[in-house]
């Protein structure tokens, strides 16, 4: 019996659901999750910091290894794998009370995410893109910014009972009834025929960077740089420059999930209105103010646009970046995904490194958010000379 074909809807909402899993209760969740385990004395704020670093790096970990299998038949090989052991790993973490046990975890965890957030998106956007549906591929990322506020919730409700290794069961015991629902729709997703690579008897070109991608690299490097200075330091921020008690102190991260809610959903629409290389350029503009907001205005009103603007855009850099490039080279799309998320993993790293740099150097904090203030400058820049083909 022929399988039936998945509904678009169906498909779009498996795909947000895999992304939350990974994406938002493996990664995510660690941000809110880290005041209490260091509370109870699980962890150091160094110790946290350097576990976050871990996952971090299994992150550019997962995306390069999703580089090497970025064919669809091998997605549907490995994705399920993938999202398996992620899960698998928060399962571990419930157990675990050593620095070095958890490390191990969060980087397993980190290169799990990695190859979901590459290969997930990617299967859709070639799925989607055989049924001329590719201008709603945006929408999967729709489960990372209802994630955030997922995840907050299973970390501030059962805040009172739960202590140490075991406030990962929450996240534990919602990520398996999605995870599995979510797998089994894309799993049903059919394999399209391989993009001829020849056109007219002349070869099509397999090089990752060349006149028409190299731009978009460059601009989305600046991207990765630009958002993970205020989405990292935001609240520590708001902490240095108001008072204690002031609702911005904690309820700057709740600004900037609100934010990324409704943000998949809006960019994913303007794309498909009016292009996604003009919405790029954009994206980068409103997000570069949201920077320029806390360098230029008063703390207050500084703090709360950087928390909307950035946390209303960096999903939307990511889901237009991605789309174009597989309007670039259509016969190479999953592989100039995971491209793409190899460099935001890595400048996600410098980041933060740069600013501890930068803050051993006595500079401040606010001095910091120039640093990503210029990455955004120099995104939106080469933002301007990617050109633009259709889908």
């Amino acid at each position: 019996m022929t399988q039936k074909t998945p509904d678009l809807l169906r498909v779009i909402v498996a795909g947000a659901l895999v992304l939350l899993v990974v994406h938002t209760l493996g990664r995510f969740i660690y941000t809110p999750l880290l005041p209490f385990l260091v509370a109870d004395g699980l962890l150091t704020l160094q110790q946290g910091a350097d576990v976050a670093s871990w996952n971090y790096l299994g992150y550019l970990l997962g995306a390069l290894l999703a580089m090497r299998w970025h064919r669809v038949a091998q997605i549907h090989r490995v994705l399920p794998w993938a999202l398996a052991i992620n899960v698998l790993s928060t399962l571990l973490q419930t157990q675990t009370e050593t620095v070095e046990a958890l490390s191990a975890l969060r980087l397993l965890n980190g290169i799990t995410n990695g190859i979901v957030f590459v290969q997930a998106p990617s299967l859709i956007l070639e799925w989607l893109a055989r049924h001329g549906r590719a201008t709603a591929s945006g929408l999967v990322y729709l489960g990372v910014g209802a994630g955030l506020l997922v995840s907050s919730t299973l970390v501030a409700v059962p805040a009172h009972w739960l202590v140490g290794a075991d406030r990962w069961w929450p996240a534990f015991l919602l990520s398996v009834p999605l995870a599995w629902w979510g797998w089994r729709q894309l799993a049903a997703l059919d394999i399209p025929a391989p993009v001829s690579t020849a056109m007219d008897g002349v070869a099509v070109s397999t090089r990752l960077f060349d006149r028409a991608s190299t731009p978009l690299f460059l601009s989305y490097a600046g991207a990765g740089l630009g958002y993970i200075l205020p989405l990292t330091f935001l609240p520590m921020l708001a902490s240095l420059q108001l008072e204690p008690g002031n609702f911005l102190v904690d309820g700057s991260w709740l600004l900037v999930a609100l934010a990324t809610l409704p943000a998949p959903w809006v960019w994913n629409k303007l794309g498909a209105r009016i292009g996604d290389a003009l919405a790029l350029r954009l994206n980068y503009i409103i997000q570069l103010l949201g920077v320029l907001a806390v360098l230029l205005l008063p703390a207050t009103w500084g703090i709360v646009l950087c928390a909307l603007l950035v946390g209303g855009t960096f999903l939307g850099t990511v889901l237009l970046t991605q789309r174009l490039a597989r309007t670039l080279h259509p016969h190479q799309g999953p592989r100039l995904s995971a491209g793409l998320v190899a460099l935001y993993g890595f400048t996600q790293l410098a980041g933060p490194w740069l600013t501890s740099q930068w803050l051993a150097a006595n500079g401040t904090l606010q001095g910091a958010f120039w640093l990503g203030a210029g990455a955004l400058l120099w995104g939106l820049f080469w933002a301007l000379v990617v050109p633009e083909k259709n889908a």
